[in-house]
C-alpha cells in the first residue's frame, strides 16, 4: 500500500493503517532517535512520543516533503526536547566572544576510518558540540534551522560545529596512528 494511501486513512484513524506506517518506519526513526538519546530505552521512549505527535498532528502533514522527512524532523524534535528537559540544554554561547568561524569545506577523516568509528567519536563530544555536529553533518540542517532548532545563534551553532569538527578530527587522527590521548 502507497505511503499517501496510508496516510489518508490515518487521517480517517484508521487504526491498521496507523500500525502499517508505524511498522514501515519504526526500524528506521529508532536509529535516528539512537543518535541523539544516550540509550537505547530513551529512543525507544522518543520515538514513540514522536508517533503518537505524528498521528495527532497528521492533519498538518501536507505532502510537499515525503512522510519519513516529516516524520524524521518530528522524531529529532522530540529528542531534543527531552534533552532539554533533563536539563541537559545546550549551553548557549555570549554574542560577544563569539567569532565567526569560516566553513572548514576540506574538512574530511582519514579514508580507512570507518562509519562506526566517526559515530563512537561524534558520542564521545560534549553535549553542545555533539548535537550540532549530529544535525548538521548527519541529519543535514543549515546553521539557521539549527539555530531555529536548538534556540542558539547561528553563530553558536557555526562555533559548536567547528570546534565539534576540531574534536572528531583529534580523536580520529588519534584512532589513526594509534596514539592515546
Amino acid at each position: 500500500m502507497s505511503n499517501s494511501l496510508l496516510v489518508e486513512q490515518c487521517k480517517q484513524h484508521n487504526r491498521k493503517a496507523q500500525l502499517a506506517l508505524y511498522k514501515k518506519y519504526c526500524d528506521g526513526m529508532f536509529i535516528i532517535a539512537q543518535r541523539y538519546m544516550r540509550d537505547a530505552a530513551a529512543a525507544e521512549d522518543a520515538m514513540q512520543e514522536a508517533f503518537i505527535k505524528a498521528f495527532q498532528k497528521l492533519e498538518q502533514f501536507k505532502g510537499d516533503v515525503t512522510f519519513g522527512a516529516w516524520l524524521k524532523r518530528i522524531v529529532i524534535n522530540t529528542c531534543l526536547d527531552t534533552i532539554k528537559a533533563r536539563k541537559l540544554e545546550v549551553q548557549s554561547l555570549h554574542e560577544e566572544t563569539l567569532h565567526i568561524v569560516e566553513e572548514d569545506e576540506d574538512w574530511n577523516v582519514p579514508d580507512q576510518t570507518t562509519i562506526e568509528e566517526v559515530k563512537e567519536a561524534i558520542e564521545s563530544l560534549n553535549e553542545n558540540h555533539r548535537i550540532v555536529v549530529q544535525l548538521y553533518l548527519m541529519e543535514g540542517y543549515d546553521h539557521q534551522e539549527i539555530s531555529e532548532i536548538l534556540n542558539i545563534t547561528e553563530s553558536a551553532s557555526r562555533t559548536n560545529l567547528h570546534r565539534g569538527k576540531k574534536e572528531l578530527q583529534k580523536h580520529l587522527k588519534h584512532l589513526q596512528y594509534g596514539t592515546g590521548y
